[in-house]
Parts: C-alpha cells; structure tokens; sequence
C-alpha cells in the first residue's frame, strides 16, 4: 500500500511537472512567434516609411527641377526674342515640353488628395503660361519683333507665372509638412514596436525565471520524496523517535506560518505524516499480532509477562501514529464529548514540549463534572494557539496558566452569547499586555501584531469563529503591562450517560453471530501483514483464504463457493478495496464484507457505506468483534425480511 501512494504521489507531480512543461513551452512558442510578428511589422512599418518619405524628397527634389527647368525655358525663349536664333528658339521648345514631361512625372508620383489638387491647379497654370509663351515665340518666327518685344515684357508679369511660382513654393511646403508628419509616423511605429519587443523580452526572461524556478521545484520536490520515502521504510519505530517525529512536525509547523499562509506545504506534511503512520501502522498490525500468537502458544509465567510488556509498548507506540494521524489533519472532525479536566492535563506534555523550558506552565481545575462538545483536535489547536501567542507575548520567558471553571452566565452579560451554564478555559500570560485598540482587532482575520513573517492574523479569528460554531464566545482581559487572559466559553453539554476517561472508554460488544469456523476471503498485498492476519483467522477458528492480489479475488470467490465473509485492506495496487467489492457485489451480494485499513484518511472515503472497517493495529479480541459485527450486518436485511 506504500508502493501505491508512492506511485500515485509520483504520478501526481510527474503530471504537474508535464503541464508546467508544456505550459512554458506554448508560452515560449507564442512569445518567439510574437517577436517575429512584430519584428516584421516593425520592418515592414519601416519600409513603408522610407518609402514615403523617399517620395517626399523626390517630390520636393522635382518641383524644384521643374521650377529651373521652366525658368531656362523662359529665358530661352527671352534670348529668342532678342537676338531671333532659331537654334535658341529650338531650345526653348525643348526645355519647355521637358517641364511637361516634368510635371507628369510630379502627378505620378503624388497620391496626397490634398496636393493632388496642388498638381492640378499647377497643370492649369503651365498650360495657361505655355499658351502665353507660345505666342511670343510666333511672332518672332515670323519676324514681328516690336509685337514680340512688347508681349514679352508683358508676360514676366502674368498671372500664370506668378500662379506656377506660388503653386510650386505650396507644393513643396506641403510636401515636406506630409515628409515631418511621416517621419514622426515612423518614429512612433518604431518606438511601439521597440516598447512591445522590449515586453516580450522581459516576457521571456521571465519565461527563463520560471523555468529555473520550476526545476528548482522539482529538485526540491525530489528531495522530499526521497526524504519521506527514507523515513518511511527506516526501522526506527520506537516510541522515542515517533516523539522526535512530532517535534519535527511541530517545528515544520511553525515554519509554515512564517511563511505566510503556504497552505500547499502544509497539504504536502500532512500527506507524509499519513502515509508514514499508515506504514507504521501495518508493521504495529503485524507486531500485536504475533504477540498474542505467541502469548496463546506458551504458557510459562515470564513469558507472559513479557510478552505482556511487548503489548503494552506496542500500544503506546499505537496511540502515538494516533497523534501523528491528528496532526496531519487526515483523522476525521468528529465532535464529541468532553471533560474540560482531561483536555487540557492530556496535553500537558505537548504544551511543555511547545513553549520551551523558559515558560512555566500552571493548570488549575476548578470544574466536577460538566462537559462540553466539541471536536478534540480542534479544541486542543485552539488552546495550543493561544498558547502559542502567549510564549510570543512573554518573549519565550514567563508565567502561563490554563484554568478551567463553570460558571453561570446571567442575561446580556456575553457580547454575543445568551444566557445559561458554561464551561470557561482561560488562557493568561505574564507578557507586555494590550492597549485597548489593539484589543479590540484581535479577532479580526490578517491583523496581527508580530512583525513581518512572524504570524498569520489568522490564529485568534479562526478560535473566534470555532468558539461561535459551537455557541459560545470569547473575552479578552488586557491592559499595558498587565498581561493578557483570553476566555473561552462553551456551553455546557448535558450527556445522555457518564463520560468515560479514554483509558476507561469501552467498546460495546457486538450482538452474537454464527461465527464459527468460517470460510473467509482474506485480501491482504502486504505479505506480513497477510501472515499476520492469517494466523490471527486461524487462532479464532476460521478458515481463511489468502490472496495477495485483488485481481484474483473474484477467480478464488468462483473456486471457492463456500466463503461468507470477505477482509479486504483499502489501499492496494490495481484495485483499492471498495472498487474490487463494488465489481464482486452483483454476482455475490450475501457475502459479508470487512475492510481493515491503518490510514485515518480511509475512514472519510467514499464507498464504505454498510460495510464494518476496522482499524490497523487491532487485537484478536477486535479482530473477533469485527467479524461477528460484519456477519451480523451482512445478515440484518435478512432478518428484516423474515
């Protein structure tokens, strides 16, 4: 059963591991496409840019061709008129359809519907100039030169020339106004483009991080695998070291909570403080049992006494994988009831252990026999809490006294608790004391007054609200200087019949059943267990049937039709217990059924419902009433039809 919670604890992190794997490697995959997405668009965004404003220059750069070329045109055409060279005429027409060869080319390249209209009103005035010109450049052909002189004279101060000046100086001020906008266009296209690339970097780094980080988690997570598993199959097992191991516990604890509310360590040490007192509890299993073969099978007097004291330390050794089972939180919440005597002195050993030599503690009982009811490990978590912040208040020296009265509690005289009988444990220390605004917070979740690191806030408000469930309440005395005394009050609990000490506590005997000499089906992958428990079977008369293997229950139960009663262990490879009865029970349904388990956390499980369970170790005594009150609950709607 060790192996699978090992496989099953494996298989745990090895698909938590896969899936970060996974995760970190789509989001790598999503950042590079990212990068080269935006790289690219960064480098398109650029060329277009250049483009843009590569035709802004060749706009700018022919306006002003244009605007030369039509002025040697006209001074061409000027030295024409004067001296009547035909060569010089020739010129003029050249220059002149060369300015129209140059304005096509501005209206090719210009797109902007705003100098569009620039080309167009230009176009319209060098038509209109070229007409003036073409008039002058006639009459001198045909020799009216004083016709020429005077148009000539009169065109240097046309309408059309003056318009192609002023259109030419606006369309190159609107182009280079288009070339600033432009390159600031760019400019913010790269600038985006660095801020979003310089994102993604920093994306992956911290890709990078969470991949160290990762590893380091797996490595540590490892490492505490290999730890638990060490400790696990150590054969340490002597009640001194399963102390040491609550201790440890502890002060893993107390780690935790610096830490900050870690809930995920927390879950991780209670797994292994279960499955190393489940462990543990099947080599118990295995050691009572063969103390008591061996007490049936000798019957000198010193050997019965030793064997007598091998018993007793095994079932001290038994009570203490309780107390593990408790602190990992895997025992169930049952309320129950309680002596307020016995709670408190049953954890004397615990709080001295916890507070440390510098702390003195006092209990002081002053109650007879009220009781109160309530769930023993949440009332000892609360006592131990307050505790706890007592030492802290002391600074780890001082005076702690837990008492324990009844009281009477008249109408409107608790904040929130009504009238009636109630069992108070008071909890007061000899430290620095409250100011009355810090009492009043207290209760209040995440407000704490230990420095960063060194508390949760949530200590006093979880003992609040318990105290409140259970229809009780809580004061606080404080004053600077003065110390600090916390009440709890619980309403006292009337019981039905008189609350037994634990040591005294008796377990109700079964009503009789046909249990002789019975053919039993016993289910069992842990070899010394199987032994054990097959010995034990025997030593009360029975006919058991070993199997090691869930998978081979159902071909035993064919070959064997005489089996009443089948003990089957919870936790087993391939099958777990209740799956391999919930594939028996169509073709068998009067078989009665046992479950035998060492780890508390089964007891919570579903599919036990009307079926006895019997807890690791047990006695033959046990073993015995188990099986009678299996038969008897096997047999119930039987008797119910009859």
């Amino acid at each position: 059963m060790a192996d699978v919670i090992e496989e099953q604890d494996q298989g745990g992190v090895g698909r938590w591991r896969t899936f970060a794997l996974i995760a970190m490697a789509v989001a790598g995959a999503a950042t590079l496409v990212l990068l080269i997405v935006t790289l690219g668009h960064a480098n398109h965004e650029r060329d277009r840019a250049l483009d843009l404003q590569s035709r802004s220059y060749d706009v700018m750069i022919l306006a002003r061709t244009l605007a030369g070329t039509i002025a040697r045109s006209e001074a061409s055409l000027g030295r024409y008129v004067i001296s009547g060279d035909r060569k010089l005429g020739q010129l003029y027409s050249e220059e002149w359809a060369l300015a129209g060869a140059q304005l096509d080319r501005l209206d090719q390249l210009i797109h902007n519907p705003r100098q569009q209209a620039f080309v167009d009103r230009l176009r319209a005035a060098y038509d209109a100039r070229g007409d003036e010109l073409s008039s002058i450049a006639l009459s001198t052909t045909y020799h009216r030169d004083r016709q020429a002189y005077a148009l000539y004279y009169a065109a240097r101060q046309a309408d059309a020339l003056l318009q192609i000046n002023q259109t030419l100086n606006a369309l190159i001020g609107g182009e280079r106004t288009l070339l600033e906008q432009r390159s600031a266009d760019a400019s913010a296209t790269v600038e985006r483009s660095n801020r979003l690339a310089g994102g993604l970097a920093l994306f992956g780094v911290a890709l990078a991080i969470g991949g160290i980080f990762l590893a380091w988690m797996i490595i540590r997570a490892e490492g505490e695998r290999a730890e638990a598993r060490a400790e696990a199959y150590a054969e340490r097992a002597r009640a001194e070291e399963l102390a040491s191991a609550v201790e440890a516990a502890t002060e893993e604890l107390k780690v935790q909570e610096a830490k900050l509310r870690q809930v995920q360590k927390m879950d991780a040490l209670g797994q292994l403080t279960g499955g190393i007192a489940h462990d543990f509890n099947n080599m118990l299993a295995v050691v009572l049992g063969g103390l008591e073969l061996a007490r049936r099978a000798h019957a000198l007097e010193d050997t019965h006494r030793h064997l007598d004291s091998a018993t007793e330390g095994a079932h001290r050794a038994a009570a203490l994988t309780r107390r593990l089972l408790m602190f990992s939180r895997e025992e169930a919440l049952t309320p129950e009831a309680l002596q307020p005597r016995q709670l408190v002195v049953g954890m004397r050993d615990l709080l001295d252990r916890t507070l440390g030599d510098g702390v003195k503690v006092t209990v002081e009982d002053r109650t007879s026999d009220w009781a109160i009811f309530g769930d023993r490990t949440q009332m000892e978590n609360a006592i131990l809490n307050l505790a706890v912040n007592a030492r802290d208040a002391m600074e780890g020296r001082g005076e702690l006294v837990i008492r324990t009265t009844e009281v009477r509690v008249a109408p409107d005289e608790l904040p929130r608790a009504g009238a009636g009988d109630y069992v108070v444990i008071s909890v007061a220390d000899t430290g620095a004391g409250m100011t009355a605004e810090i009492a009043e917070r207290v209760f209040e979740p995440f407000f704490t007054t230990k420095p960063a690191g060194k508390g949760t806030g949530l200590g006093l408000s979880q003992i609040f609200g318990l105290v409140g469930q259970m229809g009780g309440d809580v004061t606080i005395r404080t004053a600077p200087g003065s110390g600090t005394t916390v009440n709890l009050y619980f309403p006292r609990h009337i019981a039905r019949s008189p609350i037994l000490p634990v040591a005294q506590a008796t377990v109700p005997e079964p009503v009789a059943a046909d249990t002789d000499g019975l053919r039993i089906l016993l289910v069992e992958d842990d070899p010394r267990v199987l032994a054990a428990t097959m010995g034990a079977l025997r030593e009360l008369g029975h006919d058991p049937l070993p199997c090691n293997d869930p998978r081979e229950a159902e071909g035993l139960l064919d070959r064997h039709p005489g089996i009443r009663l089948i003990v089957s262990d919870v936790l087993m490879p391939h099958h777990t217990g209740p799956e391999l009865i919930a594939s028996l029970r169509p073709r068998y349904p009067d078989v009665a059924v046992l479950f035998v388990t060492g780890f508390a956390g089964d007891a919570q499980a579903t599919g036990f419902e009307g079926h006895e369970v019997l807890r690791k170790p047990f006695t033959l005594m046990g073993l015995e009433r188990a099986v009678a009150a299996a038969l008897k609950r096997a047999e119930g709607p039987v008797c119910a039809a009859a």
